[in-house]
């Protein structure tokens, strides 16, 4: 497991141990990550949101620079179905 990830899973773990500490994660990400040490490069916005019972919240990441519309056409058109992992080019 990279650092990235720890970080992530100490940070969501502290947010089910400490509702104030989720609140104020809530309320200002960036703040309250630089707090803990994680640091948010300039220009970049972090929002938190929290799934719920009624919501949950699909995070679809920036499409990577570096795939072909080819790969890409692959996936969508259906030839990679369940758990595939897209190939670099």
């Amino acid at each position: 497991m990279n650092d990235q990830a720890k970080q992530y899973q100490q940070l969501i773990a502290k947010c089910w141990a400490d509702d104030a500490f989720k609140q104020r994660l809530l309320a200002d990400p960036a703040g309250t990550l630089a707090a803990e040490g994680i640091d948010v490069p300039a220009g970049v916005s972090v929002t938190v949101a929290e799934n719920t019972e009624q919501v949950f919240h699909l995070v679809i990441p920036a499409r990577p620079s570096d795939l072909s519309d080819g790969v890409l056409d692959g996936v969508s058109s259906g030839l990679c179905s369940g758990g595939c992992i897209v190939p670099r080019p």
